[in-house]
């Protein structure tokens, strides 16, 4: 923009300067405010910040600046008073927040590494009570996403709370988190969206009633995970959110009663069911009280358009058969398996049974054994589920063998609408027979074999290209679900 005469940028009145700036990228932005003074009092206007999306370290994790930049790799010295000034200056009035805490870094067996625990926990407890302290009185916010750092908790000695307990010993800082929570959820006026994932000691059985009554009524979309607690929903407090369209939960709390609640028909349609099954959780009796096929029958007769996101992590075939109801409408499923490979039954029953509705198909595991999942059958089950599933549109395939020929036939039964198929390179295995029919080098054969049939250009994938489906298989959960509620 051009300035006529001796008019500088700082005589532009505010209104004028807060519009430019609702032009620019959020680097841009912060360009432009070193222009002067004005410029930068201009910058933090609320209008311009309705939307943060943040990403912080607990240990030796990345930080991000405002909006949704990504920015380098910090140390938590520098992210606690980035998270400081972010949340002073916005946490009053903005209207959307997506916080995610980054890994600690593996600490191993070194002597060291019980303080770096203890370190990240403090950094934690610090950074979640920096963050409801400022949201406490933010009565306009519509969408708070919180994601926690589940590499600690996968620690044994942080799952009984040690380190917790070392750090916040008698509990006050726990006690004043889960308070400032609850103050929270009793000032907002007009939550939609309501995510906190593996945060721990925050979240308790009795939170959600602390919920403002104009809330329970805007609630469009609500999840509740945590690591140790899987009762986070009372059916009680469930009744109250006439309005929920969208829900992630622990698939234990998902009960009989619960889901006959949900196909009340005095309350709103759901359309967006995503489900937790954590294998190293489970108790002998975990199942028992999970809705059964015919409660999910009533609910799919009264929510037509329901669709089901499923979660599995280190869960057995005997588990899964009891788990995947032929009544379950389920779209997306993603196994991660390490305790022991599935076998091609539980292919066969998700094709079968769910060859209408599934559209992503996610399997994982991370021991470096690739096992074969076809066994000796003769048609492969992979692609029996290609040919089978017609709305199949996203097959990621890591940790297990999957032949050339058959990867082929996949990219021709789908073709072009299969958008993603991530199969890692390591995985494929050759037919010897093939290369006395071929010529050149058989993986660019491939490539070339399925690129044709996908109608685009197609590379198998590296180990880690996709780290974060086997790193961190919670937080490709929580983003998956994510987008997965979006807009519904």
């Amino acid at each position: 923009m051009a300035l006529r005469g001796s008019v500088g940028a700082s005589a532009l009145p505010s209104e004028l300067i807060v519009h430019i700036f609702s032009f620019l990228s959020e680097r841009d932005k912060l360009r432009a405010s070193a222009v002067c003074t004005r410029w930068r009092e201009c910058l933090f206007y609320p209008a311009l910040w309705s939307e943060l999306k943040l990403r912080f370290g607990t240990g030796i994790g990345t930080g991000s600046g405002p909006g949704q930049g990504s920015g380098s790799g910090s140390g938590p010295e520098e992210d606690t008073p980035r998270l400081q000034f972010l949340m002073r200056r916005f946490g009053s009035f903005v209207r959307e927040l997506q916080l995610e805490f980054g890994p600690l870094d593996a600490c191993g067996e070194e002597p060291q590494s019980h303080e770096r625990w203890r370190t990240a926990t403090l950094t934690y407890l610090q950074h979640a009570l920096c963050v409801f302290s400022n949201l406490r009185n933010n009565r306009n916010l519509q969408k708070l996403s919180l994601y926690g750092d589940t590499f600690v908790l996968q620690d044994e000695v942080q799952q009984d709370g040690s380190y917790l307990s070392q750090v916040d010993r008698g509990g006050k800082k726990i006690k004043e988190m889960q308070q400032l929570f609850k103050d929270f959820l009793s000032n907002t006026r007009q939550l939609k969206w309501l995510s906190c994932s593996f945060m721990p000691g925050v979240l308790t059985p009795r939170s959600l009633s602390s919920l403002s009554n104009l809330s329970t009524e805007t609630l469009h979309h609500l999840s509740l995970l945590d690591h140790q607690t899987s009762s986070l929903l009372l059916s009680s407090e469930l009744q109250r959110l006439s309005n929920l369209r969208s829900l992630s939960i622990d698939y234990c709390t998902f009960s009989s009663s619960m889901c006959q609640l949900l196909a009340d028909p005095n309350r709103a349609p759901l359309l967006r069911l995503s489900l937790l099954l954590n294998g190293t959780a489970l108790e002998a009796d975990s199942l028992d009280c999970t809705a059964s096929d015919s409660d999910l029958t009533a609910l799919t007769r009264r929510n037509a358009d329901l669709r089901v996101f499923l979660m599995a992590l280190d869960v057995c075939d005997e588990v899964l058969e009891r788990v995947l109801k032929p009544s379950l409408p389920l779209e997306r499923i993603h196994v991660d398996s390490y305790i022991a490979p599935l076998r091609d039954t539980f292919l066969e029953r998700v094709s079968l049974q769910y060859h209408k509705t599934l559209t992503h198909f996610v399997l994982t595991r991370d021991d470096g054994r690739f096992p074969d999942l076809s066994g000796n059958r003769n048609e492969d089950p992979l692609v029996l589920l290609a040919w089978r599933c017609v709305h199949l549109s996203v097959l990621v395939i890591h940790g297990y063998t999957l032949w050339s020929h058959n990867l082929v036939a996949i990219s021709r039964l789908r073709g072009s609408s299969l958008r993603v198929l991530d199969v890692l390179e390591e995985g494929i295995d050759f037919d010897p027979d093939q290369a006395l029919f071929s010529t050149g080098d058989p993986v660019q054969t491939l490539v070339k074999e399925v690129s044709q049939g996908l109608g685009r250009a197609w590379h198998p994938s590296i180990a880690t290209e996709n780290s974060a489906i086997i790193s961190d298989p919670m937080l490709h959960f929580h983003r998956e679900m994510q987008s997965f509620s979006e807009n519904v």
